[in-house]
């Protein structure tokens, strides 16, 4: 993949996207907009579908670093731009810039990084240290 290569995901918000809907307990209080979790699960769409091309059978790519800034609330019912821009290959970790827009301008920007595994190994690692845990 060539430096500067971009994927662009367009995404309205939908109210279990908000902030507001992550509170776990009745002591929780967040506000109703654009929860950051769900707003750097949308940074990892847009990266993950930029590696599709580099994908073979039976291989995904996953999520291993984020680093991001969220700047601005996004309410309920707004379109959101997220914006992937592949970096570089770091041996291999793939580092993307990513960015989120709404009409009123930018609402994040940062760093995310993604690696490519095998999806049978990785479940497989998944449940031996779940079995060894007890």
């Amino acid at each position: 993949m060539e430096s500067g290569v971009k994927k662009e995901v367009v995404y309205t918000i939908l109210p279990q996207d908000l902030a507001s809907e992550v509170a776990v307990g009745g002591e929780d209080a967040f506000p109703e907009v654009l929860a950051t979790s769900r707003m750097i699960g949308l940074m990892e769409v847009a990266a993950a579908r930029l590696m599709q091309p580099l994908l073979k059978s039976g291989e995904l790519s996953v999520g291993v670093g984020v680093d991001i800034k969220h700047f601005a609330p996004t309410p309920v019912g707004e379109e959101v731009r997220v914006v992937a821009t592949f970096l570089e290959l770091n041996g291999k970790l793939y580092l993307f810039a990513v960015e989120v827009f709404d009409r009123a301008g930018k609402v994040a920007a940062g760093r995310h990084t993604r690696a490519i595994v095998n999806k049978a190994k990785l479940m497989e690692g998944t449940q031996a240290r779940l079995t060894k845990a007890g």
